[in-house]
């Protein structure tokens, strides 16, 4: 124990201190302050029973995962209803915790609930402290439906200004596309990242996929990679047939959302390129008319910062005749520190019938943007800006969705670049049933 004491101190020195990179170099601007004390507690600090962090997720057809953490082992139990404290249903769940070397989590909740009626507020209680309710919307059952979008969020200044601009959009579900915590190996990071995104995470659904800093994995010491983010992030992979909370898929309102994993293996042999092949097949374009991916690492890119890497160009060569050949609409990614949008594309070439690409890794991470891009501009390249920011992506019905970026570099939500999208499954040279 004494030498993984070391080894974890070690590890975070180096960290904090700028010898450990979790990208290739590049000049970035001030950084904003990370947000510390006193405006967030450590475990121990909480009622024992008291649930914190607590955060929902859209799990199945009209269901939704209700989690949490205690200090305690109290029970996996959440009570609800359609009026504040009148909590007419209840349903049991399960519990776990897990150890990152010296780091003891505290006790995780998982209850699903439902089935649940769409677009209707719920008023619920988690576990046996019911001094705290929580609500949530669920949403529409069909159009129109507002998406969130924010990448490699942290828990900055940046990252406060992002998520209050968000909670002024009345999304109804937050997709982030990887880079949730950046606790790089710190794991009461992780802790405080669920205190900072509570407040909003309980009240609509957000569903998100890894990124390279969710990884936490220290070879010959912590050998398996995303303990943390796959303990306390539990999405509904089986629920769509997949065998990992790494990649997974969900229908709401119309859209048929991907949520692939760039860490995780992507080959033609792999079980997420057989499990996307097979879940692509299952998609009713009439029922679900809109088709999108998240990935973390962009597989199209002029920013100078992460060119080349092996999650980007592998991940691409493999799956994006998939995705193609399915017709996906939009590829949102995260992994650049900086906002770009680019055309249709397939195979490096503007395509009519290819995806929209959308990098928005851009949420508030600590390290700062990525302010250098390649000159001259790609013709694909539309639109692109190093600053911090988020996107909405509206769909109004089942031929047209609005996106909208807004900028937060000055503090302001500004609507900096917007475009109507059409659906490509209602292009007939580009889709026919």
């Amino acid at each position: 124990m004494a030498v993984n004491n070391l080894v974890m101190i070690l590890a975070l020195a180096l960290v904090f201190a700028g010898a450990v990179d979790f990208g290739f170099s590049y000049d970035r601007p001030p950084r904003r302050k990370s947000l510390s004390k006193p405006l967030l507690k450590d475990l121990e600090e909480y009622d024992p029973a008291s649930p914190q962090q607590v955060h929902i997720s859209l799990s199945g057809t009209n269901k939704m995962r209700i989690s949490w953490i205690t200090s305690d082992d109290t029970p996996a139990i959440v009570k609800y209803g359609i009026s504040s404290g009148d909590y007419k249903f209840s349903a049991n769940g399960s519990t776990s915790e897990y150890q990152y070397l010296t780091y003891n989590s505290g006790v995780i909740h998982d209850v699903v609930i439902g089935p649940l009626n769409p677009d209707t507020v719920y008023y619920y209680i988690c576990g046996t402290n019911y001094s705290q309710e929580f609500s949530f919307k669920t949403p529409p059952a069909s159009f129109p439906i507002k998406f969130a979008v924010s990448g490699d969020l942290g828990q900055s200044e940046w990252t406060n200004s992002t998520l209050q601009h968000i909670e002024k959009s009345n999304y109804d579900v937050l997709l982030l596309p990887g880079d949730l915590s950046y606790a790089d190996l710190y794991q009461p990071l992780w802790d405080t990242f669920g205190q900072i995104v509570q407040p909003m995470a309980t009240k609509r659904p957000w569903m998100v996929t890894q990124g390279n800093h969710e990884i936490e994995k220290i070879t010959g010491i912590h050998p398996e990679p995303f303990t943390s983010y796959n303990a306390r992030w539990v999405m509904p992979y089986e629920e769509s047939g997949s065998s990992s909370n790494l990649f997974y898929s969900f229908e709401v309102s119309g859209v048929h959302v991907l949520m692939l994993g760039s860490y995780t293996e992507f080959g033609h042999d792999s079980a997420q390129y057989n499990w996307l092949q097979s879940d692509l097949k299952k998609v009713d374009r009439r029922k679900t008319p809109w088709l999108i991916a998240l990935i973390h690492a962009p597989w199209y890119n002029s920013n100078e910062a992460h060119q080349g890497e092996y999650e980007s160009t592998g991940m691409k060569s493999s799956m994006e005749d998939l995705l193609y050949g399915a017709r996906v609409d939009v590829v949102f990614a995260g992994h650049v520190h900086a906002y770009e949008r680019f055309t249709n594309i397939y195979k490096d070439q503007a395509n009519k019938c290819g995806p929209m690409h959308i990098t928005i890794g851009d949420g508030g991470n600590r390290e700062g943007l990525a302010t250098k891009y390649i000159s001259p501009q790609p013709k694909i390249s539309v639109f692109r800006e190093a600053s911090f920011g988020h996107g909405e992506f509206e769909v109004a019905n089942g031929t047209h969705a609005q996106w909208t970026w807004h900028r937060n570099q000055d503090d302001v939500a500004v609507a900096s670049d917007v475009v109507w999208l059409t659906n490509l499954a209602s292009v007939s040279t580009c889709y026919k049933v």
